[in-house]
């Protein structure tokens, strides 16, 4: 099954998804110099901080047209230019990006003719603004992360002399770890990159002795702008329109865009590396290579412990796919994947991502939230969660380990440091999938034994 069967009722308990103007306000951090801004109530972007910092445990400002009951009635325009004059002031922006909440959309702002209006009214230098369309009626943060990052695209991405050893990275809402890994790897294929976005220092950074109020970090403004003169593109994941970063440089530029699956697990890292050989015209490094070595002799070691556990996977659309094909690849069996998302491509996906590999395919489901998917789990006797902290009662409630991934991770510390991509990300996922096995039976053993 593609999509949850529709109740008698329309409501949703706990969401398996987060505010689609959440993730355009990440993608927007991750481009250098760039403050978020949502046209909407200040609430929404009290909401929002509260989330990523609770995750990332990094400053974010976001700011906010605070619109009220007045501006519901007679539209947000005078306060969307008030607030853009304040940020420009106190920041210095290099970019602003503007998302719109349900409120704006809602009344029906015409966003696009208050930025030429500003633009005319307002004398002196002003940054770049980058405009996106994100009601949360109309979608998750996903969502609003892939069309900020379309609408950053196709603001300012421009063709100039060709840059043929260049690459375009659209890696989609990975964790700051994952950037830094993509770098390294394509640094030792001897390739440049240009990653969009980049949230590797802006959300991880270091401890500074004054407060930046724009971090330092993202992807350079002039870097976009050359997008669409280098090689080609690779864009992460299958769910985002059609109308993507990768698509939109592919059809105004010609750059060629090859989607892949995130390289969770050896067999979508290895995708990803003859990929990187074939555009590079270099072999894999020995690094990698022997890091996929050491991958596959875990695999063996561990194979045992976990050989037909069973799995719920739940988060973001891509994600689960990825999750789902690396745990059928080390012998967990997932029973059921669901997301909060609805791009009506998931259980196709995941049959393409899983092969033959799993004996029976697991149920799938999207626009999910946990009630429901607390309500199927307990006919399912899984012995893993696999997703995000918002599982965490699921798991309390059956007794079973949750392995923490995705985002937001708001019980643990580290949740920007998570790795997931390539074969030292499965690495790290095997090796914590198997010690909550073992963890798991040893506290429930009557003995507590010491020895494997």
């Amino acid at each position: 099954m593609t999509k949850n069967p529709k109740p008698n009722y329309i409501s949703t308990t706990n969401a398996c998804k987060l505010c689609t103007p959440l993730g355009a306000a990440l993608a927007f951090k991750g481009i250098e110099g760039a403050v978020p801004y949502l046209h909407g109530s200040q609430g929404c972007a009290t909401y929002m901080r509260r989330y990523i910092i609770s995750h990332f445990n990094e400053p974010i400002d976001i700011a906010s047209s605070s619109l009220s009951e007045k501006h519901a009635v007679y539209g947000g325009g005078p306060n969307l230019k008030l607030g853009l004059m304040n940020v420009t002031k106190k920041y210095q922006p290099k970019l602003i990006g503007i998302a719109t909440t349900c409120l704006t959309e809602t009344i029906g702002d015409d966003v696009k003719l208050f930025l030429r209006e500003y633009d005319r009214e307002v004398e002196g230098d002003k940054p770049l603004m980058v405009q996106v369309s994100t009601p949360s009626y109309n979608g998750t943060h996903m969502e609003g992360f892939h069309n900020a990052v379309a609408s950053v695209v196709d603001t300012l991405a421009t063709k100039d002399k060709e840059h043929p050893d260049t690459l375009n990275i659209l890696p989609g809402f990975v964790s700051p770890a994952d950037i830094r890994y993509l770098k390294e790897v394509f640094a030792d294929f001897e390739l440049k990159a240009t990653i969009l976005p980049d949230i590797s220092e802006t959300m991880d950074g270091v401890a500074a002795k004054t407060y930046d109020k724009i971090q330092p970090g993202g992807t350079p403004l002039t870097a976009i702008k050359t997008m669409g003169s280098n090689l080609a593109t690779l864009e992460f994941g299958h769910t985002m329109a059609q109308e993507s970063g990768g698509m939109i440089l592919k059809e105004r530029f010609k750059v060629a865009c090859t989607r892949m699956a995130l390289p969770l697990g050896i067999t979508a890292s290895d995708r990803f590396f003859a990929e990187l050989a074939r555009l590079s015209g270099r072999p894999t490094p020995s690094k990698h290579a022997l890091e996929r070595g050491r991958l596959v002799d875990s695999y063996v070691d561990g194979h045992k412990y976990i050989y037909g556990k069973k799995a719920i996977v739940y988060g973001e659309e891509d994600l689960v796919v990825g999750l789902t094909a690396f745990l059928a690849e080390i012998g967990v069996m997932p029973v059921l994947c669901a997301s909060g998302g609805r791009s009506g491509k998931l259980a196709a996906m995941i049959a393409a991502a899983t092969g033959d590999l799993l004996p029976e395919p697991p149920q799938v489901y999207e626009g999910m939230d946990f009630f429901e998917i607390s309500e199927m789990a307990e006919g399912l006797a899984p012995d893993l969660l696999v997703g995000h902290s918002k599982g965490y009662p699921l798991a309390r409630k059956l007794a079973i380990p949750l392995i923490r991934v995705g985002f937001p991770i708001h019980d643990r510390m580290g949740g920007q440091r998570i790795l997931h991509l390539g074969y030292r990300g499965a690495q790290s996922l095997f090796d914590q999938v198997v010690n909550a096995v073992i963890a798991k039976k040893q506290s429930d053993s009557p003995v507590g034994y010491a020895y494997m």
